[in-house]
């Protein structure tokens, strides 16, 4: 079995080690953390990124070290993506929610690691710093095991690392062609692709793509850009409910296993001495849901004009899905009261 890296072990996420294997390398042995057909595609290379202690770089500037000998498997990953991606929302639905969230979870490692090595010598220093949080550090740790897949084949026995979304909007609403967002600190994050939305929680499980299964298959419809800011405030809520760290545990694989397999991780959560879920709280969730709803003006007191029933967007007075012109409508009457 190859033998497992843990950059937390003399914090060696800088330039020089490998990401993957922590193996040394040059300085040239590098790719970007959004994929060169992503930057091309979204003209990303300059777009400005505004990190936590308020200093500026650019998309295009994130790179991560890279042995040479795992370029041929992450640019296949990448090309398999590009490959989705021509295909629209069926594409993307199409590919395999494990191999979705090694994609998406290499870009969120990459923004984790531009934000923890600007804290070594920040601008501003952040009121949380990512590496003094002792359960962020637990979290990162197991997410960083399973994303080991991105260096050998790998089956997860069982399980699914995160819960992937894979959401569609309504062309008939405007919204910027790209869009991402994260939270660092609950390992989630979110991009918008032309009229496709990935959101993911990345160390989850499932357990929240299972909690939000319902919510998810009302949500497969083209939909108002509101409306997705609405479920990726429950899905973001959810992961900061999330109670619990999942134990990983790497191993060789047996005949049972698939046979390409190279490693195989088992997990295990611990829920029968404690909740997997905090109790939901709908002011917390209201806050959660506001940030996203900003754009429109919708404030938290809109969102608890009933303090037992938050506002929904997705759905209609009488609890069925709301459709996207339906949203639009209620939209334009909360924002002329």
């Amino acid at each position: 079995m190859i033998a497992l890296y843990d950059p937390f072990q003399g914090m060696r996420f800088g330039p020089g080690y490998c990401f993957l294997s922590g193996e040394p390398v040059g300085a040239a042995d590098t790719i970007p953390v959004f994929p060169d057909w992503l930057q091309t595609t979204y003209d990303l290379s300059e777009r400005p990124l505004r990190l936590l202690d308020q200093s500026q770089t650019t998309l295009g500037a994130l790179r991560l070290p890279l042995a040479p000998a795992l370029w041929p498997r992450l640019a296949a990953l990448d090309a398999q993506m590009q490959t989705a991606a021509a295909g629209g929302t069926a594409g993307w639905r199409a590919v395999p929610p494990a191999r979705l969230w090694q994609w998406l979870g290499r870009m969120f490692y990459g923004m984790f690691v531009a934000e923890l090595l600007q804290q070594q010598a920040p601008l501003i220093k952040p009121e949380y710093p990512l590496a003094e949080n002792a359960h962020l550090v637990q979290r990162f740790r197991a997410f960083f095991q399973l994303l080991q897949g991105l260096r050998v084949p790998t089956d997860y026995a069982d399980f699914v690392p995160g819960s992937v979304f894979v959401l569609e909007t309504d062309p008939a609403y405007e919204a910027p062609a790209f869009e991402y967002d994260d939270d660092l600190n609950t390992l989630v994050f979110s991009l918008k692709l032309g009229n496709v939305v990935l959101v993911a929680t990345l160390i989850d499980l499932g357990l929240i793509g299972q909690a939000m299964r319902q919510i998810y298959q009302d949500a497969r419809r083209p939909l108002h850009p509101a409306q997705v800011a609405e479920f990726k405030a429950r899905a973001y809520y959810g992961a900061y409910l999330l109670a619990v760290v999942p134990d990983i545990y790497p191993r060789r694989p047996t005949p049972a296993d698939p046979p390409d397999a190279e490693l195989v991780f088992d997990a295990l959560l611990d829920d029968v001495t404690s909740a997997v879920f905090n109790p939901w709280e709908n002011l917390a969730y209201a806050h959660t849901l506001s940030t996203l709803w900003a754009r429109w003006g919708l404030t938290e007191a809109h969102i608890l004009a009933d303090p037992l029933q938050p506002l929904s967007l997705l759905y209609d007075a009488a609890g069925g899905p709301s459709t996207a012109d339906e949203a639009a409508r209620r939209l334009a009457e909360l924002c002329t009261d």
